[in-house]
This record gives C-alpha cells, structure tokens and sequence, in this order.
C-alpha cells in the first residue's frame, strides 16, 4: 500500500453543511441562527453556564464538606523485599534507608512506612513510623524484630 492509496473508511468523511444558499435548502436567509438576538450576531453568545442573569446554579449549590488530603499523613512507602540489601542483624532506620537508595529522598515526610510486599530472608530490626501487618509478620517470622518510632 502507498500512501497515495490511502482512502478514508466510508461514513468517516462528511461533506461541510453550506450555509446561507437560499431558502430551499432550509437553511437560508438567517443559516439556523433565527431572528434576531445575541445569538443572530457575529461574536453574539453567552459563557458556558451563563443563566440570563439569573444566579447560576454553580453559585446557588452549597459549597460544603471536607477534604483530608491537606491532613493525612504522607509516608514514604518502602516494600520489605528491598530491605534486603542489609545484612544479618543490621538495625535498619530512615537514615540507612537513604544510604543503601532504598528511599533516596532528601525530605522524609512523615517517616516510612514499610509495606509488606515480598519476602524478608534476613534478620533485622527495623524502625520505622508505620508498618502494615503483614509487614510486622513477615520481619518477625524471619527472626527480625519491630520498632515504631
């Protein structure tokens, strides 16, 4: 195939609809715009959400209710299986985080949380301000221990 063989798909192209060609073709004289009015004239029209003058609904509704999201804490999420990178017995905090680029992030949020994906094959005691419960399972199982800070 060439590209001078390329061919729109049959229904995809539609000729322009031509306005202002007589009345016979119903759409004549004023070309669908009526008589008169804001919208008879070049430019004419009113905003998206313009009710007349009368107090739009965006402005009538209640604004209410309550978003968290300035509030809730911000972890920074770290899955169990990069933790073992450390060898046996290493206390694992933020700060050895960061140094073996686990979490290589220059401002800790609220701490760590460590979630527990994967598995855990080394004996560490861990502190970090949030751990899921299968995390907390899982460094115990390997013989670890936990610490919240």
């Amino acid at each position: 195939m060439k590209i001078n063989e390329l061919k729109a798909s049959p229904g995809a192209r539609q000729t322009p609809f031509r306005k202002g060609r007589g009345v016979g073709t119903g759409n004549g004289k004023t070309s669908g715009r009526g008589h008169k009015g804001q919208n008879a004239r070049a430019g004419g029209g009113v905003r998206p959400g313009f009710e007349g003058g009368q107090m739009p609904l965006y402005r009538r509704l209640p604004k209410r209710g309550f978003n968290n999201k300035r509030f809730a804490l911000a972890y920074i999420e770290v899955s169990l299986s990069s933790l073992n990178k450390f060898d046996d017995g290493t206390v694992v905090d933020v700060a050895a985080i960061n140094a073996a680029g686990i979490a290589n992030v220059p401002k800790v949020n609220d701490g760590i949380k460590i979630l527990g994906n994967g598995e855990l094959t080394k004996k560490l005691t861990v502190k970090a301000s949030a751990f899921t419960a299968s995390a907390k399972e899982k460094i115990e199982k390997a013989g670890g221990s936990v610490e919240e800070v």
